[in-house]
């Protein structure tokens, strides 16, 4: 239902009126297949379809105007509506990336506190280690310094009981 040719050209605009006869003919056929009483042929004046075409389109076309403006109205707040509703949806995707990327930065915390915790375990195993290694290398001393100890003992009594066997003396 095209209103705008209408609307711009106005009710003056005769020439794309079908004409009485153009009119006649349709509705005969549709009369004959409708009915199996003989037709009679009506003509109407030019001017009274002219007359009547106008009232109908001037009762009929403010609100056919009316109804094509609020459409468009509508048309346009629905492209508003659906502007509006990507941009939500942009938003609400750009919240889902936000929570993503807090997810992730809590979790490179969690992850950054166990590296920590590990290196202090390192550390305080590097430290135990070390002093296990000096104690170790105290005690290996001290036994090295026993044994030492002993074997210089055993060298004096062994001296000690050589210079106890009785020497012969000697005859001049």
């Amino acid at each position: 239902m095209e209103v705008g040719g209408m609307e711009d050209e106005g009710p003056s605009s005769q020439n794309e009126l079908p004409h009485n006869e153009d009119l006649q003919l349709p509705q005969q056929e549709s009369l004959c297949v409708e009915s199996s009483a003989p037709v009679e042929n009506v003509y109407v004046d030019k001017k009274a379809v002219d007359r009547l075409t106008e009232g109908l389109l001037s009762h009929y076309l403010p609100d056919l105007q009316n109804s094509k403006r609020a459409l468009q109205e509508l048309t346009q707040n629905q492209l508003v509506l659906l502007d509006t509703l990507d941009q939500e949806v942009t938003k609400f995707r750009e919240c889902n990336t936000l929570l993503d990327l807090n997810s992730l930065f809590i979790e490179a915390k969690v992850y950054h506190n166990k590296l920590v915790n590990i290196r202090k375990e390192m550390i305080m195993l590097h430290e135990k280690t070390t002093k296990l290694k000096k104690r170790a290398l105290k005690l290996q001393q001290q036994k090295q310094k026993e044994a030492l100890e002993k074997e210089q003992q055993r060298e004096k009594e062994l001296e000690r009981e050589r210079q106890l066997i009785a020497k012969p003396a000697k005859r001049t």
